[in-house]
């Protein structure tokens, strides 16, 4: 068309037509399942070339959290939505306040329901985003794109970079433009889609794993969770109560009325299993403890027993 610039869709990875599904519009509800399942399969193996690169930029998280900053995702379409989607789990999962974890979708939250026209392709709209949320050089600003190549997410990436952000990029291309300009970049490549062009298939799932692995592991590296359990959970209703006692009692081993009794006086499931562990008791000395070791109840613990 005239006066746009077109894009040569066959140097992207997740344009490629896959050959192994031509025939998957004459197959019946099975046979397409068992396509996608096929392709499905090698994601996790994919993945696991990458986990050296992955683990840097969880590193990266880590820092940002310890300094007080955040960790913000940036997308547009799928990828946003995925960031998102991300995001929105951390508080509930880990008890973080919602601005530690953020996610930004082109176009804005309406985008998330129902794509906005010519959002991902807006330079100076990623600019403005990140600029409302004041990203900073505490930060660290993981771009999301499939293709690797949105104007959106480069722009973003470019402006993260300016002010001194950690920046890092996810992608299922190839030697992606987002790749180039992140000082980080993680390139999945997954190949073709079985349905030529929907990132919503292979790649958003890569995406997925890849931002839980971030997500989590970040949370556990801050303390939030203790063996594997999720130690800062708020039993803010009834349910939630049962999840805090039961970790409790499974740490520590007492009975659910003691469990009952000392989380009523310590407040926190995490003071709670201090004080049972280490027979510590005063509330000021615990808090003291865990804020010297940012919360970590495993550091917490082992700095209390080096010090008393």
């Amino acid at each position: 068309m005239e006066g746009i610039a077109m894009v040569d869709l066959s140097k992207i990875t997740t344009e490629k037509r896959n050959k192994n599904t031509y025939d998957i519009d004459s197959l019946d509800s099975l046979g397409i399942i068992k396509k996608i399942n096929e392709e499905d399969k090698q994601i996790a193996y994919e993945i696991e070339k990458h986990l050296e690169d992955i683990a840097l930029v969880i590193d990266d998280v880590v820092d940002s959290f310890l300094k007080g900053g955040r960790l913000i995702y940036i997308g547009a379409g799928t990828s946003g939505r995925l960031g998102i989607l991300d995001a929105v789990e951390c508080p509930p999962t880990f008890s973080v306040d919602p601005s530690q974890v953020q996610g930004i979708i082109a176009g804005g939250e309406g985008a998330f329901i129902k794509a906005v026209e010519g959002a991902e392709d807006n330079k100076e709209l990623a600019v403005k985003d990140l600029q409302a949320i004041n990203l900073s050089s505490k930060d660290t600003l993981v771009g999301l794109s499939a293709s690797g190549r949105t104007p959106y997410i480069v722009s973003a990436l470019k402006y993260g970079n300016k002010v001194g952000a950690k920046t890092a990029s996810i992608s299922t291309s190839l030697n992606s433009e987002i790749g180039k300009v992140a000082r980080k970049r993680i390139e999945v490549v997954t190949g073709a889609e079985v349905i030529t062009g929907s990132t919503r298939l292979k790649s958003g799932t890569v995406q997925k794993m890849i931002l839980n692995m971030i997500s989590t592991a970040s949370m556990i590296r801050m303390g939030k969770v203790y063996e594997n359990l999720m130690i800062d959970v708020n039993p803010s209703n009834e349910k939630l109560v049962a999840r805090a006692l039961s970790i409790i009692q499974d740490i520590t081993k007492v009975d659910k009325k003691e469990a009952e009794i000392k989380l009523k006086k310590y407040k926190t499931v995490k003071k709670t299993i201090f004080h049972l562990l280490t027979k510590e008791e005063s509330l000021e000395a615990i808090e003291k403890v865990l804020e010297e070791n940012h919360g970590h109840l495993r550091k917490a613990i082992a700095s209390y027993g080096k010090k008393y």
